[in-house]
This record gives C-alpha cells, sequence and structure tokens, in this order.
C-alpha cells in the first residue's frame, strides 16, 4: 500500500498516518460526549470510520480532504487530539504457500483481499492479515493461533471440513496454523434481543440509510450505555453502525456492574428498529489471539508494555486487552516447558504494531525494557523477540509492503 504522506503543515497536528491509514483520536469524557463530535464526523465524510468508546473516539480518513473539518468538528464539541494512544495491530503469516493460506482464512474470516496481499476485514475492526512468502521449514505446531466466533450459518457456510481439539472446533490451514472458528448464538430467548449475536462478545450490526439515521442510532446508543453506566462499543461505517459489549463484558463478572446486559441490548434494540434500523444477523465477528508460553506471567507481562495494553480484572484469566477495545485480544494459555524443539523453532506467524513515526522510538525503548531483543532494524522497522522468541514488528507511520527481510 502506498501513500502520499501529507506533512503537519497539511493536515494539522491531530492527525498521524498509522498502518498507511490517516488517523486521530479525540478524547471525550463519556459516550454521549463522544457521540456529539461523531455524529457530526460522519455527515462530513462519506468514508470515513469512527470507534465511538466511553474514553474518546478514533476517526480513520480515507483522505487528508476532510482532516481540516474533522478537527474542527471535534474541537467545538469539546473533544481534545490525543495522538500519542494510536497504534494498530496486524498478523503477519510467513508461509511457502500464500495463495492456499489466503483461500482458508478468507473463508476463515469472510476478509476481502487487501492492497498489500493479504486480507483485510471489509468492516475495518478486527485485525488484518499480511502473507508473505517464505522457504524456511518448520514443522511443528506453532504456538500462536487465533480465535474467530461468527454465528452459526456463517461458521457451516465456510465449509472447513472436519474440526479436531477438546471443542471440536479447531481447524488447520495447508501450513498447519490453527483457528479455532467458534459458532456463535442468540444473545438471549427472547424477541427483545433478536437482534443480537453472542460472539464471546454480545454484538449487534444495523444497516442505515443515512448519515442523519446513523448519527441519531449513535446518539441513542451512547445515551442509553451512559445511563446504565455501561462501556459500550459503538462503531461507525457507512451505512453501518455496529454495537458491541467487547469479550465477555455482557457478563456481570467481567466488569462488576450490577446489570443485566440483555436488558440493556432489549432497550438498545428498540432505539435502533425505531429509528427504522434493520439488523444483519451475518456480520458479527470476533477474533483473538492466542501465544503458548512456557513461563506465562513472563511473556504476557512483556505484551502488557510492548502493546500498552492492560490485564483482564478477573482472577485466573490470562487475556490483555487494549484499554480502548480498539485492537484485538491476545489470550495465553501455558505450554509444557519440556517441549523445547517447539519452543526453539520460529513461529510462522508474528505481530506488526504500527505506531505514528514521531513515538516508534518510544515505544521501542518500552519493549525492550520489557525484555524484548532487537533481532534487526531498518528506518522504519524493528523487529523484536520476547522473552520466549515470539516475535512484534514495530512500524513507524506507513506502510509500503513487506520487507525485505520479513
Amino acid at each position: 500500500m502506498s501513500y502520499t504522506v501529507p506533512s503537519m503543515a497539511e493536515i494539522g497536528t491531530d492527525w498521524r498516518l498509522v498502518d498507511g491509514v490517516l488517523t486521530a483520536w479525540f478524547d471525550t469524557p463519556s459516550l454521549v460526549e463522544g457521540a456529539a463530535p461523531a455524529g457530526r464526523i460522519v455527515e462530513l465524510s462519506a468514508e470515513v470510520a469512527v470507534d465511538l468508546r466511553a474514553t474518546g473516539l478514533r476517526v480513520r480518513l480515507g483522505s487528508d480532504k476532510d482532516a481540516e473539518a474533522v478537527s474542527a468538528a471535534a474541537r467545538d464539541l469539546g473533544a481534545t487530539a490525543n495522538p500519542a494512544v494510536l497504534q494498530e495491530l496486524s498478523v503477519v503469516f510467513e508461509s511457502p504457500n500464500p495463495s492456499g493460506v489466503g483461500g482458508f482464512w478468507q473463508r476463515v474470516l469472510d476478509y476481502a483481499p487487501g492492497d498489500d496481499g493479504g486480507l483485510a476485514d471489509p468492516l475495518r475492526r478486527d485485525p488484518a492479515l499480511r502473507i508473505r512468502q517464505s522457504t524456511e521449514p518448520r514443522p511443528l505446531r506453532n504456538r500462536v493461533h487465533l480465535d474467530v466466533v461468527r454465528p452459526a450459518a456463517a461458521v457451516e457456510q465456510a465449509n472447513l471440513g472436519a474440526a479436531s481439539g477438546p471443542f471440536g472446533v479447531c481447524h488447520a490451514d495447508p501450513d498447519g496454523n490453527e483457528v479455532d472458528l467458534v459458532p456463535g448464538g442468540a444473545l438471549g430467548e427472547g424477541s427483545e434481543t433478536a437482534d443480537w449475536q453472542a460472539v464471546f462478545s454480545a454484538m449487534a450490526c444495523y444497516r442505515i440509510t443515512s448519515p442523519t439515521q446513523q448519527r441519531d442510532l449513535a446518539a441513542a446508543a451512547a445515551a442509553l450505555a451512559d445511563d446504565a453506566g455501561f462501556p459500550l462499543l459503538i462503531d461507525l461505517r457507512p451505512g453501518l453502525v455496529i454495537l458491541d459489549s467487547g469479550k465477555d463484558q455482557w457478563e456481570g463478572d467481567a466488569h462488576g456492574l450490577e446489570l443485566d446486559f440483555t436488558d440493556l441490548a432489549g432497550k438498545l434494540q428498540t432505539a435502533a428498529r425505531e429509528l427504522g434500523a434493520t439488523a444483519d444477523p451475518a456480520l458479527p465477528r470476533f477474533a483473538q489471539l492466542f501465544l503458548d508460553a512456557a513461563d506465562v506471567a513472563a511473556v504476557r507481562a512483556f505484551w502488557i508494555a510492548a502493546l500498552d495494553y492492560t490485564q483482564d480484572r478477573r482472577a485466573g484469566v490470562s487475556d490483555i486487552h487494549d484499554p480502548r477495545r480498539l485492537n484485538p485480544e491476545l489470550v495465553f494459555q501455558e505450554l509444557d516447558a519440556s517441549d523445547t524443539e517447539r519452543r526453539r523453532q520460529r513461529n510462522r506467524i508474528h505481530f506488526e504494531l504500527a505506531v505514528p513515526a514521531d513515538l516508534a522510538q518510544t515505544r521501542l525503548a518500552t519493549t525492550v525494557a520489557a525484555g524484548g531483543r532487537i533481532l534487526d532494524e531498518s528506518a522504519d522497522r524493528r523487529r523484536i523477540a520476547d522473552p520466549e522468541g515470539n516475535e512484534l514488528v514495530i512500524i513507524a507511520g506507513a506502510v509500503d509492503g513487506p520487507p525485505s527481510d520479513a
């Protein structure tokens, strides 16, 4: 992917190029106060993606022509730019058979071909997959895998063949990279939550017909969630509003609120239908990343620092997550420390973290201080190993295609 990088004089200091996309984050103190600029922004730009959270909103633009107007709208409505929090995590597969691997994961995720030869989420919510040619033999089972949850009908339509594993949901691509493709289900038994799917998150995706309808649904959802004290995720895309609890957050022990989420989901459904929005039950999808580790505590501590993530509050849960719920969750599971050959084998999958160019050196220093080992670096890429050899590439600014040493 190539992009003519605009200067800050052209776009203002609110914006950064992150993974090739012009991106800004604006702090706000609540969903309602974030919904006001979000509603104004979707009326300004036809191809904008807005992720509304209880602490602010992320805005991604297809070009720089609307950047100044978006910044002005955000400022007018009390939102404050904070580019220091911007980042984007993606997944890289190294394969001797990129087309076979790509075809498998396209069926798993229902992604679209990306500009760089990989795969991209058409909803711009779940991590991009990049697939790069490799001839290095790695025959043992990978230490990285993905969990993907989709509606049961979508899982059946993917037609991946017989599953394996203790839960009967594990599939492997032509290289042996694994995915647990889990069928979701209805959030509740009654019609009051019929629009919702439980896909580890509780999620409802609504088709809308105008930016005004989109603005009004975002505002209504924000008001209902704020009234309940619930940090709902509200994502606005062209023609679409996605309402999402976040992983497991609809369960009471995940957030400590005295709240029956199905009651809030019913109110949100009523508001959406009254505004004329139509649920699309095929769209909900959840994806997370798994790392096997012999020393879970040490490896998890590394990734918390490297990604600026937060550890799940519940005892016995190994998950870490982006505090703004903008990037995928990482889950850690224990690997037999005696399995030395598998631990020594380099993974076929690694992660790439794109950060603004002016923040890359700071993030590198944080990652090294957390136990990272620099394997190689160039002007805009630093490849780092965690304490057990799992790899992270920190990318400064844009992505123009695979590096020669990837």
